[in-house]
């Protein structure tokens, strides 16, 4: 873990919300079952750990058109903080320079009051 967040960008919840009033994509990619029992936040995407890659691959066919720019900031949150680190790296090794996730996750940010709202459930 030490080593993957040594190549990434680590954002305390504050800064993350900062860097998203300024352009960066907020990837939440937590499941189904803790946004609709926790809430999500305002304007991130949503993209499971278990689609990831092929979502943000530019190259790939399933890719997602909204990160299509490699030089897109993109900040990953999970629950906690663990696994954002390492689907940080993937982003990185996917060429995406600007990758980073956010220390502590979904549950840090709801700890220090940043905008939450309930799931609208997705298209």
């Amino acid at each position: 873990m030490a080593q993957a967040r040594e190549r990434i960008d680590r954002f305390i919840p504050s800064e993350a919300h900062a860097a998203a009033g300024e352009g960066a994509m907020i990837v939440d990619s937590r499941c189904a079952e803790d946004r609709t029992q926790e809430g999500v936040i305002p304007g991130a995407l949503h993209i499971p750990l278990s689609v990831l890659p092929w979502r943000c691959d530019p190259d790939s066919e399933y890719a997602d058109g909204r990160l299509a720019d490699l030089d897109l900031q993109l900040i990953v949150i999970c629950n906690d903080g663990y696994s954002s680190s390492l689907a940080a790296l993937v982003l990185r090794d996917l060429g995406f320079r600007r990758a980073g996730d956010v220390v502590g996750g979904y549950r840090a940010w709801v700890s220090v009051g940043l905008p939450v709202e309930a799931e609208s459930g997705e298209p």
